[in-house]
């Protein structure tokens, strides 16, 4: 077991430019300290510089960066791409392990408006619209109806919104730091 009670597990996917990274880092923002964010591209992409394939080290990476801070008492958001094949047995057993309420939520864009959004991304003169073309998913939900899908037609704001009264982060208050004389 994973967390306490009162932890808070998020988890949010959906495929790139859907609005992932901006959702996550407005949720945290808008709550404050002691909301861990533990984005997929960090520590694949930054961390391991490893390719996305089923087994791939980032998926026990993310699984027990999670759990660290999860047991620490943080508040956490898994936010990333993670496709259903290759992380669902993982983001399932975080799931069951977490003591806390667990929300899951699915940021679906139609693949023409993500070759618009993603045109807009420092990123999109070293990834083509092929590159993202092969890397789109339609509706890559988890099994079990464990995710909510969230369209184009919500807003960021509302986004944030919905997910601070979901989760009831919003009810929440933010963590106190340890204040240090040195």
């Amino acid at each position: 077991m994973v967390g306490t009670e009162d932890t808070r597990l998020v988890v949010l996917r959906g495929n790139s430019a859907s609005g992932k990274s901006s959702v996550a880092a407005a949720v945290r923002d808008r709550f404050g300290r002691g909301l861990a964010l533990v984005g997929q591209d960090n520590l694949r992409r930054i961390v391991l510089r490893e390719r996305d394939r089923p087994g791939a080290a980032n998926i026990g990476l993310i699984d027990i960066t999670a759990r660290y801070a999860l047991d620490a008492g943080f508040h956490v958001i898994v936010e990333g791409i993670l496709y259903a094949d290759h992380y669902g047995d993982m983001l399932a057993q975080l799931r069951a392990d977490h003591r806390g309420p667990t929300h899951a939520y699915y940021l679906h864009v139609p693949l023409e408006q993500t070759l618009v959004r993603h045109a807009t991304k420092p990123i999109a003169h070293e990834v083509g619209e092929e590159a993202l073309r092969s890397w789109y998913r339609e509706l890559d939900l988890l099994p079990d109806g464990v995710e909510t899908v969230i369209g184009t037609d919500s807003t960021l704001d509302e986004t944030v919104d919905r997910i601070l009264h979901d989760t009831g982060l919003a009810g929440l208050p933010p963590r106190e730091e340890e204040r240090r004389d040195h």
